[in-house]
């Protein structure tokens, strides 16, 4: 029997972005790589040595197949394309393995539930790599603003996720290789759960993506997109989501309340990784004549150097503590995370039906 306090993991896929969870794997006192692969061995083995890995204690193999196939792993962590990713999700949940996957975790909302389903029925949990919801100044936003009532009622939220990529390398963006989303899926994933955060996973009742808003690449994947979402029954509170290939590096998310407001520019990697902070306003208004504000933002600074730790290392906390305790048999999986994923997802192909018949409303 396996040691519940040890969550062993195998990766599947060896791409560059994995090292930073290699590194916050390696740095917990609670979780151990014990194997990785891809369908490239060469480019599994480069990677450990990159990595540090020693084939000592790392095994290293050239498949997925042999990966899942390994008894001594507990779970796996998913970083290959978006159009594998169910495929090896449900292979996964079949053979028993946790599952991390990067977001997005499919290519539609029928992927996504064929790879929840899957984890459910062989009692494995399931999360999505949106490392930005574990952060310690996500949940000081929440215990500050809004369960403190200082935000007031949810009005309006602005959130973008832009980075740029090379001329020559965005007519090398397929569909095979960024999904059937584009970027709605790849980038628009974090300002869409961002909104849905704030809304309290209030699910929209229309969504609409803006048409002077969309561009997209020779072979028709979608590069760039703005859309809007509406919430409340009479749609008392709006959205504009933005997501883009084209643009400068961008990750802002802006909440206006009844009441007050808060501004991040940063709220999916924060500028500094020991320390992020949010800024925020309660009951401003004009002073006399317009020649001013009456208050000015207040900032509230969350330290991140010791404990409580980076949102990466917090991630891995919150999946190995539900892991080890399904293990012990104390706990059954949370399905909150499947949820929040399903959520989103179901955003993230709406705004693409939007596209697909001319930036319509669609309703939800």
């Amino acid at each position: 029997m396996s040691d519940t306090k040890t969550v062993r993991f195998g990766l599947l896929g060896c791409i560059r972005f994995a090292s930073k969870f290699v590194r916050t794997v390696t740095e917990s006192s609670n979780a151990v790589i014990i194997a990785i692969s891809d369908p490239s061995l060469e480019t599994a083995k480069t990677f450990a040595t990159g990595n540090n890995l020693s084939p000592e204690t790392v095994t290293i193999y050239g498949s997925y197949e042999e990966l899942l196939n390994d008894a001594n792993v507990d779970a796996v962590y998913l970083t290959m394309p978006v159009t594998q990713r169910a495929r090896w999700a449900v292979t996964a949940a079949e053979k028993k393995k946790h599952v991390l996957v990067e977001k997005p975790p499919a290519q539609d909302a029928t992927e996504l539930e064929k790879i929840v389903e899957a984890c459910e029925y062989n009692g494995v949990q399931f999360m999505d790599g949106t490392i930005w919801l574990h952060h310690q100044r996500t949940v000081k936003i929440r215990d500050t603003m809004f369960d403190s009532g200082l935000l007031g009622d949810v009005r309006h939220m602005y959130s973008t996720m832009t980075t740029p990529v090379p001329e020559q390398v965005l007519e090398r963006l397929t569909k095979e290789a960024m999904g059937l989303a584009g970027a709605i899926g790849e980038l628009g994933w974090y300002p869409i759960g961002a909104a849905l955060w704030a809304m309290s996973y209030q699910m929209p009742i229309s969504v609409r993506a803006l048409p002077s808003s969309v561009s997209t690449n020779s072979v028709g994947t979608i590069l760039s997109c703005t859309a809007s979402l509406q919430f409340g029954s009479t749609a008392t509170t709006t959205a504009i989501v933005h997501c883009s290939f084209l643009s400068q590096l961008s990750t802002d998310l802006a909440i206006s309340g009844s009441k007050g407001s808060i501004q991040m520019n940063d709220y999916v990697i924060p500028y500094k990784e020991d320390k992020a902070w949010f800024e925020y306003t309660s009951g401003a208004k004009f002073v006399d004549m317009h020649i001013g504000w009456n208050v000015t933002p207040e900032r509230v600074t969350v330290d991140c150097s010791g404990t409580p730790e980076t949102q990466e290392a917090m991630m891995l906390r919150e999946f190995t503590r539900l892991v080890e305790g399904i293990k012990r048999g104390d706990l059954e999986a949370d399905r909150r995370w499947p949820d929040i994923s399903k959520k989103t997802q179901l955003i993230v192909d709406a705004v693409k039906k939007s596209v697909d018949i001319g930036c319509e409303v669609v309703h939800l």
